[in-house]
This record gives C-alpha cells, sequence and structure tokens, in this order.
C-alpha cells in the first residue's frame, strides 16, 4: 500500500524523538541504493571525503558487534552533562549514538537470523544482551542518564527481538544451557511478561530444551 509522504513527514517531525531519527536513518542509509546517497548527503557532507576506504561488502555481523561492545565497555560513548530540573530527561549526544548503534545491530542480528550462521547470530545478540545487564550492574561509564538509568531506556522491542535469539539458541544450545540462559534473560528483562516469553521459548524448543525449561519454571 503506498504511503503517503506528507503524512509521513509530518509524523517524523513531530512524533519521533531524536534517539529515533537517528535509527530510522540509520536504516535509510541502509536501504537508499548507493547510486542515490549522494543526493542524501548533499549539502551535508563532501560525498568525496567518504570515498577514503573502498568497501565493497557490509563488515562481518560479529565483528560490528564486538566492536561496538568493547567500544562501550572502553567509555566511548560514555557523555554527561551538568544535569538541573530543566534538563533531567535530555539524553547526551552520546547516549543517543550508543541507542541508534545498540538498536541498528539489533536489527542486523534479526535480519541476519534467517540465513545467517546461528552460532555467530548467538554470539551476537548475547553480546548485546550482556551491555544491557552490565548498565543495569550500575556501570556508570558506558553511557550516561541523567534520570532513572537503567538499560529499559534502550528501548528494546522485546517482543519482536526474543523470538529470533530463542531460535539461534535452540538451534546449538544443550538443554540446561537453553533453559538457564532463557529464564535469567526473562528474569532480568521481561519479567513483567514472563509467561508469554516462556510459551515461546517453549515452542521453539526441541524436546530436551522443552523438558530442562518446563523443570526450571515449576
Amino acid at each position: 500500500m503506498p504511503i503517503n509522504i506528507r503524512v509521513l513527514r509530518k509524523k517524523i517531525r513531530t512524533e519521533l524523538k531524536t534517539e529515533d531519527l537517528l535509527s530510522l536513518l540509520d536504516r535509510a542509509v541502509e536501504l537508499i541504493p548507493q547510486e542515490h546517497l549522494s543526493e542524501l548527503i548533499e549539502n551535508f557532507f563532501d560525498p568525496d571525503s567518504l570515498n577514503l576506504v573502498d568497501e565493497t561488502s557490509e563488515q562481518v555481523l560479529l565483528v560490528e558487534v564486538r566492536i561496538f561492545f568493547e567500544e562501550s565497555m572502553s567509555g566511548v560513548y560514555y557523555e554527561d552533562f551538568q544535569v538541573n530540573s530543566h534538563n533531567f530527561m535530555d539524553l547526551s549526544r552520546g547516549t543517543i549514538n550508543f541507542i541508534a548503534e545498540f538498536q541498528r545491530l539489533m536489527q542486523r542480528c534479526i535480519d541476519e537470523s534467517e540465513t545467517g550462521d546461528l552460532t555467530e547470530i548467538r554470539e551476537a545478540f548475547e553480546m548485546l544482551i550482556n551491555l544491557l545487564d552490565e548498565i543495569d550492574e550500575c556501570r556508570d561509564d558506558i553511557i550516561f542518564f541523567a534520570d532513572e538509568a537503567g538499560s529499559w531506556q534502550v528501548g528494546v522491542d522485546w517482543n519482536r527481538v526474543l523470538p529470533y535469539y530463542f531460535k539461534s539458541l535452540a538451534a546449538i544450545a544443550k538443554p540446561e544451557e537453553y533453559a538457564q540462559n532463557i529464564v535469567e534473560l526473562v528474569r532480568k528483562h521481561v519479567d513483567y511478561n514472563s509467561d508469554e516469553h516462556l510459551q515461546q521459548a517453549l515452542k521453539i524448543a526441541n524436546s530436551s530444551q522443552k523438558k530442562a525449561l518446563k523443570s526450571l519454571m515449576k
């Protein structure tokens, strides 16, 4: 069904937060054909300055995620500001960039789970999830939140993500490992909707994994 560009433009301008705009832009850059990218960035960047490296293919997912993980843990995205009663809901540029890159890489995990190496995709998923765990462990040098710090502010759509993660995990994990990983993840991040996600994990699991998961659900 054709989309009304005028209505879409209005919604983008009035309804999206800055971090959502960056995620949308990331998606647009990857969807726009290479021959039209110069038109997109005209008056913003010099196209010639972006041809310094010949990247004929996209970087391997696991490599990208590992680089992002290491940069995040070393504080590359940490950027704070003086908090007051007027800006306590704001996000720093570093935090916005972290969220946009996190969302982009999580989307790559989802996209590649259909055809990629599930062992690598599982590892990529879990590195991203581990970053969320680190944030929730009160690590205050990964990203900065002026108010109510927590990984929930990264805005992961768990309803969309978890089926793909469960699939990658079920393909290679031993029964006990499958069950423990899922129960721990659900408890930490989606405990408010645990029954639905656990039931979904049961449907994806093989018979041995189902048995192990059911034993932990009792």
